[in-house]
């Protein structure tokens, strides 16, 4: 992924600043599925500069939105409407609002749709609520019970203590605090605005490898230039990217820039907490779906003003109203966590580079498992790459072996191989830890009637339900439609006929308590009660060795650090080899390598054990070679002779109607629109391999272009004038990475 920025669009932003001194007239974008802003009046005693973010009327109602420029155009003033408002909050920096421009010409998405990434949070619009303490007045009550000594006795101590904390610290009602206050005993002050701890920086005691050196000092550099430029840190698992990548973070706090680390995964924040703090003596601020709204306005304010110079957070954190980025980080880049499927639609990776150069700031993609997009673009130069060979310290990397289960099966009714049995069985006589990966959540992926072979699926989706037995429910993976698990059959009525068909995680769980009934086993998945707390709970104990066997899906593959664990099994590395995506192969191999690479990270040697009915498979066979480089070659020469990602473009374009004719109507005369390309054709339209999702019918386009070619200017040429009939929507995937 390559950012570039018209010199139109150049001209375009530095004349939408330069008119900003003399409007009356401006057009505000308002953060919703609108192309473009509206014009307001700008009224004569209103400071609202470009950036602003303004209270407007809409109709009837008043909404906020952002000063985009100056009125294109004679505008006529009876027929604008004033602004109601200029909130009390910093103007976007240019740079973001070069970015929102240019992201919504990519993505193909309304840029009012973009902006309402930015403005999620309505309530840091408004000037923040001063807040109280309390400090004891110039008088004493007459009457001095026991409850109000301990009052003054802590404002003694302390002076001045925030409202919020008095009462318990002295250990008595909030009535108390009032009736003291109301004597006019106490007296509320408001508190100066709290600065967040600031990280310490240039540590004594940090040591790295050689190589460690070599790539920290390389990012450093390129921070402190403060201009654009994409970095691949490449390093095997257990390598140490995070500590390198700490130093160019520690470059930009030098040079008085913020810093953006964006994680895949909620899960791995707590061990990347703990690791920063060790590092920088405080932890950074976290960004992610799980907090307060309180928590979001005031990160979102420090953010604005600079007052937070590090984050981390999932990838929506991009769109924080950052004021000085130096350096974004993306950990973990090769994950498709990274990829926002719905609403808006974009691959946060991507973006991050597009932000940074906006920003002209330095980004850093950090993988052991690069995506095939990544290293094409580091072999061709556009990206600079920092490898790291090694492992820290004594640890190698695991020895990986391949299972052939077609001449040596489970037993019946089992799902594990002897040999894996024997494997953990060793790894726990030493005193060591296993884990046992299965991709696939749930009990069973199918289940189904033994009288009658009635197949329990969604009634809203072309998929099957996934039994839970935990919960006792059938799921929907897809919509997420529960219900409970019947006692008997709902086609024919027979109890007790209900069969579950294949291995999930919960079942695979079963086997291994079964077999190993005095080890202490955690699951980790997803479907987990007590989601991202219980989380954290369970890796701390992992961590501690309080675990022996840790059963888990793919959420164990991203870049936890397990210093015990000394063996990794694979319950069916075939999953996802088989499904005709684009980048299967890409994924597979990136998963088993993640998973693997838990094992053997300290001074215990790591194996790994695949169970597989394809053991010859290039996927397998590169992962027991250790020969990543050999698979991204054969991979990048496959997908070049396709003229697939990241040798061409893709775009997807999903048509869905509430009924099939329809859908299958308008696909017909989308398809006779298609417009004439010499370098890009479209392929389709054809059924969704999920046919139907969330009750939904939908067609797919495919649409296929050489590198250079200007595939949204075709595509907006082909949909030009198309509207959508009733309840039929269109949506438009710009880089595809999920094809269902």
């Amino acid at each position: 992924m390559t950012a570039r920025r018209s010199e139109s669009q150049r001209l375009a932003f530095r004349a939408r600043i330069s008119h900003c001194d003399a409007m009356t007239a401006v057009q505000v974008l308002l953060p919703m599925a609108l192309t473009g802003p509206y014009d307001y009046e700008l009224p004569s005693n209103m400071d609202a500069p470009v950036g602003s973010i303004v209270r407007v009327p809409l109709g009837k109602r008043q909404v906020d939105g952002v000063v985009w420029g100056a009125a294109l155009g004679d505008v006529a003033p009876e027929k604008l409407r004033p602004i109601i408002r200029c909130h009390p909050v910093a103007p976007l920096a240019p740079d973001l609002m070069a970015f929102i421009d240019w992201m919504a010409n990519y993505v193909m998405a309304p840029r009012g749709a973009v902006l309402n990434q930015v403005m999620r949070v309505p309530t840091a619009f408004e000037a923040p609520q001063p807040l109280l303490a309390w400090q004891a007045g110039a008088t004493r009550p007459s009457r001095m019970t026991e409850a109000r000594q301990r009052v003054f006795a802590a404002l003694a101590d302390a002076n001045m203590i925030p409202a919020a904390e008095l009462a318990a610290r002295a250990q008595v009602s909030t009535a108390v605090i009032a009736g003291l206050a109301r004597d006019g005993h106490l007296q509320a002050v408001p508190l100066p605005d709290a600065m967040p701890a600031q990280p310490k920086l240039k540590r004594d005691g940090i040591v790295l490898t050689d190589d460690q050196t070599r790539a920290a000092r390389a990012l450093a550099q390129a921070v402190e230039k403060k201009t654009f430029s994409t970095h691949l840190l490449d390093g095997v698992t257990g390598a140490g990217k995070t500590e390198v990548y700490f130093e160019a973070i520690d470059a930009a706090l030098e040079s008085g820039r913020q810093a953006l680390v964006l994680l895949p995964e909620i899960s791995l924040t707590n061990q990347f907490l703990e690791r920063f703090a060790a590092r920088f003596g405080v932890a950074p601020a976290v960004w992610h779906s799980g907090l307060t709204m309180g928590e979001r306005r005031r990160l979102w304010r420090d953010v604005s003003l600079g007052k937070i110079t590090v984050l981390v957070g999932a990838r929506s954190a991009l769109f924080l109203p950052w004021s000085a980025l130096g350096v974004i980080i993306v950990d973990e880049e090769h994950d498709a966590g990274f990829k926002q499927e719905d609403g808006l639609i974009y691959n946060a990776r991507d973006m991050a580079i597009v932000r940074a150069r906006f920003a002209h700031a330095a980004c850093i993609l950090a993988s052991a498992t690069p995506s095939l997009e990544t290293a094409v673009n580091a072999r061709e130069g556009r990206y600079q790459r920092h490898h790291l060979e090694a492992r820290i310290g004594a640890a190698g990397m695991p020895d990986i072996a391949v299972v052939d289960m077609r001449s040596a099966p489970p037993e019946k009714g089992r799902w594990m191989v002897p040999q894996m049995i024997e494997a953990i069985r060793d790894r726990l006589t030493n005193q060591e830890q296993a884990l046992v990966f299965l991709n696939r959540r749930g009990y069973a992926p199918l289940t189904i009637c033994r009288q009658c072979g009635h197949r329990y699926a969604c009634g809203q989706c072309d998929a099957w339900m996934v039994e839970h037995r935990f919960r006792r429910e059938l799921m929907c993976h897809h919509c997420g439609t529960v219900e409970p698990k019947p006692e008997q059959c709902v086609s024919c009525g027979a109890v007790g006929t209900l069969a579950a068909c294949g291995p999930g995680i919960e079942r695979v769980t079963e086997e291994v308590i079964e077999m190993f009934p005095q080890a202490r086993v955690a699951v980790l998945s997803s479907d987990l009660r007590g989601g991202a707390a219980v989380m954290r709970q369970t890796l701390a104990q992992i961590t501690a060795g309080e675990v022996d066997i840790i059963v888990g899906t793919q959420i164990v593959a991203k870049g936890h650090h397990f210093p015990h664990l000394g063996f990794v099994g694979v319950v069916d590395a075939d999953l996802g080899l088989g499904n005709g995506d684009l980048r299967a192969s890409e994924r597979t191999y990136q998963l088993l390598s993640q998973v693997a690479g838990r094992a053997g990270r300290e001074a215990i040697k790591g194996s790994a054990m695949l169970q597989s009915y394809m053991p010859d498979h290039p996927v397998l066979q590169a992962l027991v070679a250790g020969d990543r480089d050999q698979f991204l070659s054969r991979e990048a020469a496959a997908r070049e002779a396709a003229r697939m990602p990241p040798f061409g473009r893709l775009a997807a374009l999903i048509l869905s109607a509430p009924r099939q004719e329809d859908v299958v109507a308008l696909s017909h005369h989308l398809a006779r629109k298609i417009p004439r390309a010499a370098d890009i054709d479209v392929l389709g339209p054809a059924p969704a391999p999920i046919a139907r999702l969330r009750n939904r019918f939908r067609y797919r386009f495919l649409v296929r272009a050489q590198r250079s070619a200007p595939i949204q200017a075709f595509i907006r040429q082909w949909l030009f004038g198309v509207k959508m009939p009733g309840g039929a929507r269109l949506s438009i995937d710009i880089d595809p990475y999920n094809f269902l």
